[in-house]
C-alpha cells in the first residue's frame, strides 16, 4: 500500500517513475545491516510482541509537549508573523512490525482509526510470522530514498555492492539514512 502511494506521488510530481527494488532472501542481507536497522528503529524488536508500549507512551508525551510549545509560539508570534510558525515535529513510537503492517496494508495518514487497524495487523503479523520473516519482509520493502525500496536496491544505489556485502560503516549509514526519511 505504501509503495503504491509513493509510486503515484512520484509519478505525479516528476511525470515519471524512477523505481528500484529487488527482493533478496534473509541470508543475503548483511548481519551488520540487520543489527543497524534494529538498533536505529526498534531496539526491543526481539523481545516485544509487536508493540513497544513504553516507546508509544514516550512518543505520545513528547508529541504533546511539542504541540504545546508550538501553540505557545504561534500565540506569541501571531501578531508578528504567523506564517513562520513551524508545525511540531511528530515523534513515532512504532516498532518494525507496526511499520511493516502500515507499509504493507495501510496509508500513512495519522488517525486513531488507522492506528487501531495497524495494531490489529501488527498482532496478526506477530502471530503468524517469525521475527526473522518480519525483518526479512521489512528490509525488502522499506523505503531508503525516493523510489528506492529494499536493502538490495539501497546497497547497490549508495555503495555499489550487494546487500550481503555491506560492512559495519555502510550498514550504519543506511540505518541512519533510513531514520531521516
Amino acid at each position: 500500500a505504501f509503495e503504491r502511494s509513493e509510486a503515484w506521488r512520484i509519478t505525479a510530481d516528476k511525470g515519471r517513475l524512477p523505481w528500484s527494488q529487488e527482493w533478496v532472501p534473509y541470508a543475503q542481507i548483511s548481519d551488520h545491516l540487520k543489527r543497524a536497522v534494529i538498533a536505529s528503529e526498534d531496539d526491543g524488536f526481539s523481545n516485544h510482541d509487536g508493540v513497544d508500549w513504553g516507546a508509544l507512551e514516550k512518543a505520545w508525551a513528547k508529541n504533546a509537549k511539542a504541540e504545546d510549545r508550538a501553540a505557545q509560539r504561534a500565540a506569541q508570534s501571531a501578531a508578528a508573523n504567523a506564517k513562520n510558525a513551524r508545525p511540531p515535529k511528530v515523534v513515532g513510537g512504532s516498532t518494525i512490525t507496526q511499520q511493516l503492517a502500515k507499509n504493507l496494508f495501510l496509508s500513512g495518514e495519522r488517525t486513531l482509526v488507522r492506528k487501531g487497524q495497524e495494531f490489529v495487523l501488527t498482532m496478526l503479523l506477530e502471530a503468524f510470522l517469525s521475527k526473522q520473516r518480519i525483518l526479512e519482509i521489512y528490509l525488502n520493502s522499506v523505503e531508503w530514498g525516493e523510489g528506492l525500496f529494499g536493502a538490495q536496491a539501497a546497497a547497490r544505489h549508495y555503495f555499489r555492492v550487494d546487500a550481503a556485502r555491506l560492512g559495519n560503516v555502510e550498514a550504519a549509514r543506511l540505518g541512519l539514512a533510513h531514520l531521516l526519511l
